[in-house]
């Protein structure tokens, strides 16, 4: 019996079908659980690869799991190209544990453009965050000579943009600059999701239309939310990857759309949890994304994008 056309090929859409690499766990959003739903919502077809599997995220007391090394991610990406099911649009990747995986990723990279050249690669190089290194040391280098040049669009936070670029960060324009080396690099869309410039959140996006040209750049203010929530940067990279392939040449309606998102979410959180009677800077809060769901599919637009002349 001849097994059934693949139908991201067959029948083109305007969506697409992503291979999101990422952890996850049984109970609350971060990782995988914070980057599918969104994107099924926003009409992906969406193929999870679990990094780690955890009974919860790392925030609490304890957790329990299985991490999974490079060898088992390659296993599934064979079993995938034996039945000729390794067709994607996008590859989304977040947190990544060790340099043997990320290495691994970098071949998943190769593979997956060998059989489609035109693969986007949304890549969120979880490093770290306000001067705290989350992961190996070893891997900063291997993202800034390896993954970075390979990268169609980066999302980092202020402190890892810093990582990779170089380059510290303490103005808007220097956040611009920052986007201009990691241009350079590679990647032709770069999104700073949040530098705190003068107790001021930000975000600046940069897209490079054109290899050797000017980028378009942009900011969008964040306003300021006294609580700590978990998942936020997987959910803002996935919804930047919807979003940007809607609007290829507008980085910044996509931001728009996408911090719009966002912030209706985080409203809500806050929100429920204050009925709840929970004192919401006691601890990090789990994100409500299941109550969300109209936020992430039609997003009313209030955060607006201005351009950088």
């Amino acid at each position: 019996m001849a097994p059934p056309p693949i139908l991201a090929l067959a029948l083109p859409s305007e969506t697409g079908r992503v291979l999101s690499i990422q952890s996850h766990t049984v109970q609350g959003y971060v990782g995988n659980k914070s980057a599918v739903f969104p994107l099924q919502l926003l009409g992906y077809d969406v193929d999870p690869i679990n990094s780690v599997q955890f009974s919860n995220h790392t925030g609490y007391p304890t957790f329990k799991g299985q991490v999974l090394n490079g060898e088992q991610l390659w296993d599934l990406i064979n079993g995938l190209e034996a039945n000729n099911l390794l067709y994607y649009t996008h590859l989304l990747t977040g947190y990544i544990g060790s340099v043997s995986f990320l290495n691994t990723v970098l071949t998943v990279v190769d593979k997956l453009r060998s059989i489609n050249p035109g693969l986007t690669y949304v890549c969120d190089p979880v490093l770290g965050d306000e001067g705290k290194i989350y992961v190996p040391q070893e891997l900063i280098s291997v993202y800034r000579e390896k993954v970075v040049p390979v990268a169609s669009m980066l999302t980092p936070n202020q402190f890892e943009a810093e990582l990779l670029s170089g380059l510290r960060i303490v103005s808007e324009q220097d956040g611009r600059e920052a986007c201009n080396i990691l241009h350079a690099a590679g990647p032709s869309k770069v999104v700073i999701t949040s530098i705190n410039i003068d107790g001021n959140l930000l975000l600046i996006g940069s897209h490079q239309k054109e290899k050797g040209q000017p980028p378009a750049q942009f900011r969008i203010s964040i306003p300021k939310i006294p609580a700590y929530f978990t998942g936020t940067g997987d959910l803002m990279t996935a919804l930047l990857l919807g979003w940007s392939n809607r609007y290829p040449e507008n980085l910044e309606i996509a931001a728009e759309l996408s911090v719009s998102s966002l912030q209706a979410l985080l409203a809500r959180t806050l929100d429920d949890y204050t009925k709840a009677g929970h004192d919401c800077q006691s601890s990090s809060l789990e994100i409500r994304l299941i109550q969300s769901q109209d936020d992430i599919r039609n997003p009313e637009i209030k955060y607006k994008a201005e351009i950088y002349n």
